[in-house]
Order: C-alpha cells, then sequence, then structure tokens
C-alpha cells in the first residue's frame, strides 16, 4: 500500500475496513454460530479467508493491485475474521472444563499473540526476498492448514432437546439475553469505549513508522512484533499476576489510565528503539484488558448455551 499510495489517509484506512466488519456482523454471526454447526462454519469462514488472501495473489501477479483492491480484500479478510471470531470463541467451552476456561482463556490469547511476533517479523524479512505476491499466497495456504486442523477436531455431541432456532430467532435471543443481563451490558459498554480508543494503534503505527521514523519493511515487520512480544509477556507474567492482587474493576481502571499515559509518550517519542518498547508496553496492557473480556465472553457462551437449550426465560 505504501508503494501504491503513500498518503496516510490510505495507510489507515486499511486497518478501518479490516476492523469495519466486526462493527457491522459480529452480532449476526455470533447468532448465526449458535444454530449452526461450529465446525462446519469455521471451516467455511477460513475457506473464505484463504480465497481472499488468495485473490491479492492475483491480482498482483497479474499486475492489477491498487489501493481501492487492496482496500476491499482487506474488507474480505475482515469479514472472514467476523464471522470466525464468534465461533471460535464459543468452541472453547467444549473443548475445556469450566474449571480450565480461564487458563484457556489466556492460553489462546497467547498463541495468537505468538504468531503475532513471529508473522510480522517474518513477513518483513522474507517481502524483500519473495515479493509480496508469495507471501500472499502463503497467507491463503495457511489458512488451508486451519481447516485441515479443525477436520481433526472430534466434537462432542450433545443431544439436543429441542428443535435448532431460526436464524432471527437466535438473533433476538441474544438481544433479550443482554437486555436482561445487566452485567453482560456493562461488560459491553467498557469494550465498545476501551475499542474504540485501542483501535487508533493499528490505524496509526504504519503511518508514524513508514512516514515519521522511516522505517523499513523488516523494521516495520519487528515493530508489529514488539506488539506481539509485549502481548505474550502480559499473557505469561502480567495477567496471572494481576488476577491474584487486583479486582477486575480495578484491573480495568488502572490499565486504561496507564493506556492514557502510553498514548502520549506515542506520540511525542521519535526514536525508533525507545517508539517500540512504549508500542511493546501497550501491548502488554492490553493482553491484561482483553483476556478479561474473553474470559467473561467464553463464560456468558455457556450461559447462552444453557439458555438456548432449556428455555428457562
Amino acid at each position: 500500500m505504501y508503494k501504491l499510495n503513500p498518503s496516510p489517509l490510505f495507510l489507515s484506512l486499511m486497518s478501518t475496513v479490516a476492523s469495519l466488519p466486526f462493527f457491522l456482523f459480529t452480532l449476526p454471526a455470533g447468532a448465526l454460530a449458535d444454530i449452526v454447526d461450529r465446525r462446519k462454519f469455521l471451516c467455511v469462514m477460513n475457506l473464505w479467508l484463504a480465497i481472499a488472501a488468495a485473490m491479492l495473489a492475483v491480482f498482483g501477479s497479474f499486475h492489477l493491485l491498487n489501493p481501492y483492491i487492496i482496500l476491499a480484500c482487506i474488507f474480505l479478510i475482515g469479514v472472514g475474521f467476523a464471522f470466525n471470531a464468534p465461533a471460535w470463541t464459543s468452541v472453547v467451552p467444549e473443548v475445556v472444563s469450566d474449571e480450565e476456561l480461564p487458563s484457556a482463556a489466556t492460553l489462546s490469547g497467547l498463541q495468537l499473540n505468538i504468531s503475532g511476533i513471529i508473522g510480522p517479523a517474518l513477513g518483513g524479512l522474507l517481502l524483500p526476498l519473495v515479493g509480496a505476491n508469495w507471501l500472499f499466497t502463503i497467507n491463503a495456504i495457511c489458512f488451508l492448514v486451519v481447516i485441515a486442523a479443525i477436520l481433526q477436531w472430534k466434537r462432542r455431541e450433545k443431544a439436543d432437546k429441542l428443535p435448532l432456532e431460526s436464524f432471527f430467532e437466535s438473533f433476538f435471543t441474544a438481544i433479550r439475553y443482554v437486555r436482561h443481563a445487566p452485567g453482560i451490558q456493562v461488560l459491553l459498554a467498557r469494550n465498545v469505549l476501551f475499542a474504540f480508543f485501542i483501535s487508533l494503534i493499528p490505524a496509526l503505527i504504519p503511518v508514524v513508522g513508514l512516514r515519521e521514523l522511516k522505517l523499513t519493511a523488516a523494521g516495520c515487520g519487528i515493530l508489529f512484533s514488539s506488539m506481539g512480544a509485549g502481548s505474550v509477556l502480559g499473557a505469561v507474567f502480567v495477567v496471572p499476576w494481576v488476577r491474584k492482587h487486583f479486582s477486575p474493576n480495578t484491573l480495568t481502571v488502572l490499565a486504561n489510565l496507564v493506556i492514557a499515559v502510553v498514548y502520549v509518550l506515542m506520540a511525542f517519542v521519535r526514536d525508533q528503539n525507545i517508539f517500540m518498547i512504549v508500542v511493546f508496553d501497550i501491548s502488554r496492557l492490553r493482553t491484561a484488558r482483553i483476556t478479561r473480556f474473553a474470559i467473561l465472553q467464553a463464560t456468558r457462551q455457556n450461559g447462552m448455551d444453557y439458555l438456548l437449550s432449556e428455555k428457562k426465560w
């Protein structure tokens, strides 16, 4: 994108179009995940992601890539992740026990962030060696590998006591559940505000890295890897410690206060090494915040599955 159009608007739009599908489709995607076979649904969505990634490779091979095609493909990839995320999260309670759920949520975030360390750094190093088209191809193949892993999962079948609901019934059931659960309402409101401000990071980092810090492709990869490294260390060392010493509300307030301080540092720091340390720190705080939400979201899925099957309200 930077080579095709170095405008800060287009660089920031990449993050915007990647996040927009989560705003548009997460709620219907969650309702859909409640009424279909999640194993098949995950396979279909990862196939969608593979096709969207392969489209970038095909357009690039024929020299047809332009900023608008890139944004369109990123949007399609975002749609895939938006539909994939609720089903993937709801699978966790099926795989582990209730006692293992907090650790499983942390581990799930940890493995994603380990990929966040390896992926950007490896991509930045390989980009000048093999080119963008081969990286897009490798990305598509990785989604096919995920499908192969999902097909190996032997899901424990549960006897349904009632017929499956339609999409709209499930959709409005989820809304009704939230309407009668004040705790979930507070959780959602907090995370809407958190997501609004934290979304500035992926939108602005490419602009600051390429235009202000003058980073190369490898340097940008390392910059994004520093975010993943901070998240991993946060999940391994910070999250277990704060869960023992602070209540969830206190943790949320402290994390948001420190994130505000880090934002100020990001506005003024222009040394490459120090900037990466700042990004590293904000990622640790974000991990503590997001891990708590993942645990509560998985717990909510247990309650939703129970209510949908028993019709207790």
